[in-house]
């Protein structure tokens, strides 16, 4: 059947409607967020380097029951990686590829929110497939939720301008001649050795303030219908009341985040989503029900 070309003031018409729903869904979800911004503080648990182990049994054992549907969310990952690294080599950013790949411990806890969702419906006995990750924008605290990803994408982009910086005050601020000379001043030289101890400080407490304002936040805004400083400040609180299973957890993603991204970032395929479901689990052995 053919097609007529639609009129021009119906179209933009039903564009200004939409554009109507828009601004009041989003009016909805800022009242939401103001109703709940003070809401109680749920109490946070002494856990374990034992609890730490088991999170990570049941992070890998929803990782081998939902093999198919999450392996989609470690590709991207795998992908982004290999974008950025070829950008870095073929551009006057390759001071910034080690930072770029280290990035990935500041916005991880945003991009697994799916893994969260699906951990969260098998927990409850429900089927799970992988449209279901897209279900966390569903939750009452989608808005704490998206703002808290920006929160973590702004600090990463501080943590690359933060990164340039050591470079320039260390080997800069000229460019590298070339990938050699690059490995070569980084390595062999004070200077070189000044940006790594810095740049391995400096990221250190990028990515232990990425932890500490997320780990339990996303799961929790997920979980419960919370306010966001609620959310934060409980995370925070967790990471304070359990120094040392946090300690051993954050170190243990960065190592698993490291040896994922040196095959050619092909490691994140099936790191980023054991980690993702590792984390909900560890969630809910740090938060009382």
């Amino acid at each position: 059947m053919p097609q007529t070309i639609r009129n021009p003031i119906e179209w933009t018409g039903e564009q200004i409607v939409n554009a109507g729903h828009a601004i009041a869904s989003a009016h909805r979800t800022l009242d939401h967020m103001a109703d709940t911004a003070h809401s109680p503080i749920p109490a946070v648990r002494k856990i374990t380097i034992a609890d730490v182990r088991e999170s990570l049994a049941k992070g890998l054992d929803d990782f081998e029951a939902y093999r198919s549907d999450v392996l989609f969310v470690g590709i991207i990952y795998a992908a982004v990686g290999l974008v950025l690294a070829r950008a870095a080599f073929g551009s006057d950013m390759l001071p910034l590829l080690f930072p770029l790949a280290s990035g990935f411990a500041i916005i991880g806890p945003f991009a697994a929110i799916g893994l969260y969702e699906m951990s969260r419906r098998r927990e409850q006995g429900a089927e799970v497939e992988w449209s279901n990750a897209f279900d966390v924008f569903k939750a009452p605290a989608v808005g704490g939720i998206v703002a808290l990803g920006v929160m973590l994408v702004m600090l990463f982009l501080v943590w690359l301008a933060a990164a340039w910086g050591i470079y320039a005050l260390t080997l800069g601020p000229a460019e590298p001649v070339s990938i050699g000379a690059f490995a070569r001043d980084v390595f062999f030289t004070p200077a070189g050795w000044t940006l790594i101890v810095a740049g391995v400080g400096v990221g250190f407490l990028f990515a232990l303030l990425a932890m500490a304002i997320s780990v339990v936040s996303f799961p929790l805004l997920i979980d419960r219908d919370v306010g966001l400083d609620t959310a934060i400040q409980t995370s925070i609180r967790a990471v304070k009341e359990n120094p040392g299973p946090m300690a051993a957890w954050g170190l243990i993603v960065a190592i698993s985040l490291v040896l994922g991204s040196i095959p050619l970032f092909i490691g994140l395929v099936a790191v980023v989503p054991i980690l993702g479901h590792a984390t909900w689990h560890l969630y809910r052995r740090l938060v009382t029900r």
